[in-house]
């Protein structure tokens, strides 16, 4: 028994060794899928936790982020801007395919946090006429910068419909993020 926990304590032990705490926060585009509507700007802002620095680490995370759409209402005219707030916990394999370059793909859990629903000048919460969690995937580079700074654009996509007001939609956002890794450098 003491063997076997002793070689879990120095497989933790490696893997902490390789691992790099790191902050992110960056500029979001979203929308649902199959709609007329036009994409809404927003923000992202959380944390990760890099494991391992070869070719391949893997980097769960833990972010806040806006997600929705706007538009005008068909029939009044009236402007629509539906926005919603996720918890986003995404579970990255990163490919360092050179030191300062990498590729990231991997699932992602939402929560929904919030939602505020605009139509003109009245104000909603829409949180019963939408799921309140989002099962999807997140693709994307990274470039990692000088002084433990990165810079990275993704796309996460939905794979659960969302059924808002019973309506088969998925949420698409588009990032563009600035990170810092605690003790990292350009040449991790």
């Amino acid at each position: 028994m003491r063997k076997i926990l002793m070689v879990f304590f120095l497989v933790g032990l490696a893997a902490t060794a390789q691992a790099q705490f790191g902050l992110r926060a960056g500029f979001n585009s979203a929308n649902f899928s199959d709609t007329d509507f036009d994409a809404k700007s927003g923000f992202h802002l959380g944390a990760y936790y890099t494991i391992g620095s070869g070719f391949l680490a893997f980097e769960p995370g833990l972010q806040y982020s806006q997600k929705g759409y706007q538009g005008t209402e068909a029939g009044t005219g009236r402007s629509v801007d539906e926005k919603l707030g996720y918890i986003d916990i995404p579970v990255l394999a990163r490919l360092n395919l050179i030191p300062a370059l990498n590729i990231f793909l991997g699932p992602q859990a939402s929560l929904l946090l919030s939602s505020e629903y605009k139509l003109g000048e009245d104000v909603f919460d829409s949180s019963e006429a939408i799921r309140g969690y989002d099962l999807g995937g997140v693709v994307g580079a990274q470039v990692k910068l000088p002084m433990g700074l990165n810079a990275q654009a993704s796309y996460d996509f939905g794979f659960t419909s969302l059924n808002y007001y019973n309506v088969d939609v998925k949420n698409q956002v588009f990032k563009i993020s600035l990170g810092y890794t605690f003790g990292g450098s350009s040449g991790d």
